[in-house]
């Protein structure tokens, strides 16, 4: 018995660490880096902002990627003009 022992628990401790390697490098793969989540939480539209609440960081930085995978920057809100701050000002 102790013979048996003394086999199968060393198998057991080592396919338990295969396995947890397996799960790690899932892990490492699926990990955003933290500049690309930066990046995210600054310029998220409203959108990404629901997939990130409904479906989690994976879809919703898929929708982010594919807004930007051009590299460009979007364009930031035109200032309103003068003319129009003093006519509603005005009003």
């Amino acid at each position: 018995m102790t013979a048996w022992l003394a086999i199968l628990v060393p198998l057991l401790v080592m396919f338990f660490a295969l396995g947890m390697e397996r799960v790690e490098a899932k892990m490492r793969e699926s990990a955003v880096r933290q500049d690309e989540l930066d990046d995210f939480l600054e310029r998220a539209r409203p959108d990404e902002v629901k997939a990130l609440f409904r479906s989690g960081t994976s879809r919703a930085l898929e929708l982010f990627r594919l807004r930007n995978r051009d590299g460009r920057r979007p364009r930031p809100h035109p200032q309103p003009r003068e003319a129009d701050r003093r006519q509603r000002v005005a009003s």
